[in-house]
């Protein structure tokens, strides 16, 4: 990565930023951004915020995703989701992802999709986030004005359009709405029901058939057990073996197989260093510079065999990447405790699979964690359980 230039010497300025999407990724750019000194306007074509984790039971009308007219669904959760890190690792800096002392809410250590999704939403309401989001507003267009050096925003909400101008745009739309499908010759013949994952929601389609899971990520093993006791039977193929359904490795030998990232503390420093830059209180590396570091991860990438499907990977360079932006904006680093919960959580999931999430056995870094965030619980909200 390149090497942090200081801080800036330009003025310090106030923008007005569009923020594209209202998921984790945009409510947490939208509150830093505030924070900055920014005005900011986020656009969200759902209906509430929280992103990918707002679950629907809807499906898209092709449900292998090559049709370029069909109908859209963003959410890919399926109904028995749950988070495959611990929550207490997931929560942003300020705003920890406690259980609730409520009965309407999930307390455990690895909850549904829903927890998540009410997470968000109180972390929106906490920080007045929900005053900037028009939900139902969908963007059709994004253009650069060369001559004026801004950015127009086409928006739809209902039938109402409306063209905008930004300073800058930040998107945050995420990677999951688009399904990627891989080329297989004369599969359209076949006269079999075909489905992307990120179409599935539950098993009850899926009585008595036999099943094919082409793929072997997380996604896969939860859907293979969603499946088991409902399908004829059900089957995985996988491009290798050496992956976490397979793996036969000792506990911490081949923590590369495992493209786990612990994202919502990322996306909170990503989103501190993109208002910064935008206030020029921080200032971008150099084009010479970032090019010459793009050669080199490529290089490096070479040299080691990775394959160009696995170029934007973080794994386990996201605490070099992460320090390097805490670095950037003056502000804390991970804690090693979130990281300690990455790697236990890994060794869980070789150990075992099927009950990692409900068979933790590191119970101290619970506790560290509760440590630390007992005093931000206190300053923003009550009602926060801990042991």
């Amino acid at each position: 990565m390149p090497q942090s230039p200081g801080h800036a010497t330009q003025p310090i300025v106030s923008r007005h930023v569009a923020v594209i999407g209202a998921g984790a990724a945009g409510l947490v750019t939208a509150r830093e951004l505030r924070r900055e000194g920014h005005s900011v306007v986020v656009f969200e074509r759902g209906d509430q915020v929280g992103g990918l984790w707002v679950y629907t039971p809807n499906v898209e009308s092709d449900q292998i995703g090559l049709d370029p007219t069909r109908t859209t669904v963003h959410s890919s959760v399926y109904h028995s989701l749950r988070t495959n890190l611990p929550r207490d690792s997931m929560g942003f800096s300020d705003y920890p992802f406690v259980a609730k002392d409520d009965p309407d809410r999930d307390p455990r250590l690895f909850p549904g999709h829903r927890e998540v999704m009410m997470y968000l939403q109180d972390f929106a309401r906490e920080f007045g986030i929900d005053e900037l989001v028009r939900l139902e507003t969908e963007v059709v267009r994004v253009r650069f004005v060369e001559e004026e050096e801004k950015w127009k925003i086409k928006s739809k909400q209902r039938h109402k359009e409306m063209d905008e101008i930004f300073d800058a745009v930040v998107v945050c739309n995420g990677h999951y709405t688009q399904p990627l499908v891989s080329h297989v010759p004369g599969i359209n013949k076949w006269s079999g029901k075909q489905m992307h994952s990120h179409n599935y929601r539950d098993p009850k389609p899926f009585q008595d058939q036999v099943v094919v899971l082409i793929g072997n990520s997380a996604s896969a093993f939860d859907i293979s057990r969603d499946l088991v006791g409902v399908a004829k039977e059900v089957h995985i193929a996988a491009r290798t073996v050496k992956c976490e359904t397979f793996g036969k490795q000792p506990a911490y030998d081949n923590l590369w197989l495992h493209p786990m990232v612990i994202t919502f503390p990322m996306f909170e420093l990503q989103s501190k260093w993109i208002a910064g830059v935008l206030s020029n209180r921080i200032t971008l590396p150099s084009q010479e510079e970032m090019m010459e570091d793009v050669k080199a991860l490529y290089s490096s990438l070479e040299a080691s065999g990775t394959p160009k499907r696995e170029t934007h990977a973080l794994d386990d360079k996201q605490v070099k990447y992460n320090n390097w932006l805490a670095d950037q904006c003056g502000c804390p680093a991970y804690e090693d405790w979130r990281m300690e919960m990455y790697y236990a959580t890994i060794k869980g999931r070789l150990a075992n699979l099927e009950s990692y999430r409900d068979e933790w056995e590191t119970q101290h870094l619970v506790l560290q964690a509760y440590d630390f965030i007992k005093p931000a619980s206190n300053q923003v909200s009550d009602g926060c359980v801990f042991p």
